[in-house]
């Protein structure tokens, strides 16, 4: 055997009987901003995308300290009116805000994705959405991108109707659910009604391909279903577009992006 192929079979043979050196360890990031008392453990996280961009990533800090605050305060209180809650340990709250995408190199969509633990039957989740203007340095709301956004009018009825045909795709994808849709009652044609929304990323570079919406456990359908995600193209609201919106629209979604919610 070559000099070359002996040193490959003993560095094969090496990983093999050390399967930890063929992997390196998932490292958790470390928290940006962080509380531990003896009522509660409390984390904020900022993905590297967020932190790049000094003013997105002040408002996310500042926003997720704020509510681990909240947190604590609320937990210290209940801890002193019944100890009895903390027997099985501390409570435990972590928030972690995610870039989802970055169109026309202006908007930012950022998912925050809360987790809480008071030692309940299970743990509890949330999910929200921040899209954030980086020419004016601010979160918005996707009004910019539609001639109309009133409450019940043609652009949010038709944004929910593509919305719970997603919804009822991804409910038969999961068999999860039956033919009724008291799950869609909590939605309604509002831009504060129908959920939390991001610009979903293209194929088309710069691009965005529809609008995703976010959905926590409970918000459409019971709490073993999960989070779901709707998917609505952006051909679906092209009647309803304003220029700009016109011009951050095209493409088609990733299928990597759909395999992953």
């Amino acid at each position: 055997m070559s000099p070359v192929k002996l040193s490959l079979a003993l560095l094969l043979g090496l990983f093999c009987l050390h399967p930890a050196l063929a992997a390196e360890p998932k490292v958790e990031p470390k928290p940006d901003a962080t509380i531990n008392t003896k009522a509660i453990e409390a984390n904020v996280t900022l993905d590297p995308e967020i932190k790049s961009d000094p003013a997105l990533a002040a408002y996310c800090l500042a926003e997720g300290r704020k509510w681990i605050d909240k947190q604590a305060a609320d937990a210290a209180k209940e801890r002193k009116q019944d100890l009895a809650l903390f027997r099985d340990g501390k409570w435990s709250f972590e928030r972690k805000y995610s870039v989802r995408s970055n169109v026309a190199d202006r908007y930012i969509s950022v998912v925050r994705d809360d987790y809480m633990d008071m030692r309940g039957a299970h743990p509890n989740s949330d999910v929200n959405t921040i899209l954030w203007d980086k020419a004016d340095n601010k979160p918005i709301s996707i009004r910019p991108f539609f001639a109309e956004t009133a409450d019940n009018g043609p652009t949010m009825k038709a944004m929910l109707k593509a919305v719970i045909t997603a919804l009822k795709a991804e409910k038969k994808k999961r068999d999860a659910g039956d033919d009724n849709d008291d799950w869609s009652k909590g939605l309604e044609p509002k831009l504060l009604k129908i959920g939390a929304v991001t610009l979903a990323p293209s194929t088309d570079a710069g691009k965005s391909s529809g609008l995703t919406f976010h959905y926590p456990p409970y918000a459409v359908g019971p709490y073993a279903e999960g989070e779901y995600v709707a998917f609505v193209p952006w051909e679906t609201l092209k009647p309803y577009l304003t220029p700009e919106g016109t011009r951050i629209f095209g493409g088609g979604r990733p299928k990597g992006d759909a395999e992953e919610n």
